[in-house]
């Protein structure tokens, strides 16, 4: 029997992040997380690209560019799309989501996932603080280790 585990060492991949604008107060918080996650686990700052887009809208169609110009080990999208009175909510969360895991499967790249979907400002602070808890730095983590298992599933 062979189990194959990613490891959380981040040593020699390359990373590309793309950030919403939108919300940029959040979204620079949580690339914060995810640049800190990144260095922590080993990850060279030189080794990492940042893409900055209009809005939420955007991310899936640059995380594609990205994907596909074999570049990157992985990719971390972030983003916040806050509900509002408007269905503008409904229209971008869930499509945004939808477009990111289909990337992955139609590239298999991974894509550490924080476009965070919340009710309030309040929710997505508690979500992009400096502490426990930033969806930046988690998905940062959860790609490097990604990319790992990747790596050890196609023998690389």
């Amino acid at each position: 029997m062979t189990t194959f585990e990613g490891s959380q060492d981040g040593k020699g991949l390359r990373v590309g992040i793309v950030c919403s604008r939108f919300n940029e107060f959040i979204v620079s918080a949580l690339l914060d997380g995810a640049k800190r996650g990144l260095a922590n686990h080993g990850v060279a700052e030189s080794d990492i690209d940042i893409a900055w887009v209009p809005g939420a809208y955007e991310i899936p169609v640059t995380a594609k560019a990205m994907a596909v110009s074999g570049r990157y080990d992985t990719l971390v999208t972030l983003g916040a799309v806050i509900r509002g009175e408007t269905a503008h909510f409904e229209y971008v969360a869930g499509p945004v989501a939808d477009s990111i895991a289909q990337i992955q499967l139609e590239t298999g790249l991974p894509i550490g996932f924080a476009v965070l979907t919340v009710e309030n400002i309040q929710q997505a602070v508690e979500r992009s603080g400096p502490g426990a808890g930033n969806k930046g730095e988690e998905a940062a983590i959860g790609a490097i280790e990604m990319a790992n298992v990747l790596k050890a599933i196609r023998g690389k």
